[in-house]
């Protein structure tokens, strides 16, 4: 064979194998997909704030009593940017990721968001968006998934982290399914401070029936819940 030919041929494989573990982005391939048409557009993310952050790091509780007010939009929008947000134009985001394969999906079950109706949405990161999932308020239902943790059902909405391993173990095998607990912790952590300066409140949840909120969400088969995250404003002196 003509060594300019296989040459090119090896540097086409190196190319799609990167592709394939999750590094780059092929036209054609693995390009973004448009938007739905019914697509809820966030409010653009903030970059910069009042807290700072050995402040919102003194002010993290856990809190599991929310006030009866809904969230705005921007809020949950800041607060889910904090979460798996894209930081600059390689795609980075706000949580680091092994090998930055993130394999992470964040979830919103909104039941009082202004100008947000109730229903079930996927984040997208590329485009800070959501994506409709089902319709109707689940927060009950969640909290019956949740062993009945009344702070599922009163919070506004609720943060769902979830995890699709096989991003990640495909690269790293076992020790991959390690490297998708640690990032779903940073992400968790992320929304406990950001939730902090923007004087909300929230709490991480792992007791849940994991089949429940896996159909509440409609998860695909290779995904897994990890966190629930309740968010709302305190009521003071209950955390």
């Amino acid at each position: 064979m003509d060594p300019e030919i296989l040459s090119i041929g090896l540097l086409l494989a190196a190319v799609l194998a990167a592709g394939c573990a999750g590094n780059l982005l092929l036209p054609g391939k693995n390009s973004t997909p448009a938007p739905p048409d019914d697509a809820v557009i966030l409010p653009a993310p903030r970059s910069e704030g009042g807290v700072s952050v050995e402040e919102a790091l003194w002010k993290r509780r856990s809190a599991r009593i929310y006030a009866e007010v809904p969230l705005m939009l921007a809020d949950v929008g800041q607060v889910l940017w904090a979460a798996q947000g894209i930081t600059n134009d390689r795609g980075y985001r706000t949580t680091p990721s092994a090998g930055a394969l993130y394999p992470l999906e964040v979830y919103v079950v909104a039941g009082s968001v202004v100008d947000l109706e109730a229903g079930v949405y996927r984040y997208r990161p590329d485009g800070h968006l959501l994506v409709r999932i089902g319709g109707g308020d689940r927060r009950a239902d969640l909290q019956a998934a949740a062993v009945d943790q009344a702070s599922v059902g009163d919070a506004p909405a609720t943060l769902v982290i979830a995890a699709v391993p096989d991003r990640t173990t495909a690269k790293y095998g076992e020790r991959g399914t390690r490297y998708v607990a640690m990032e779903a912790g940073h992400a968790a952590e992320n929304v406990y401070l950001q939730a902090a300066a923007l004087n909300l409140g929230t709490v991480a949840i792992g007791a849940f029936d994991d089949d429940r909120v896996e159909e509440i969400l409609m998860l695909p088969k290779n995904a897994t819940p990890l966190y629930l995250m309740p968010v709302g404003r305190p009521v003071p002196g209950n955390d």
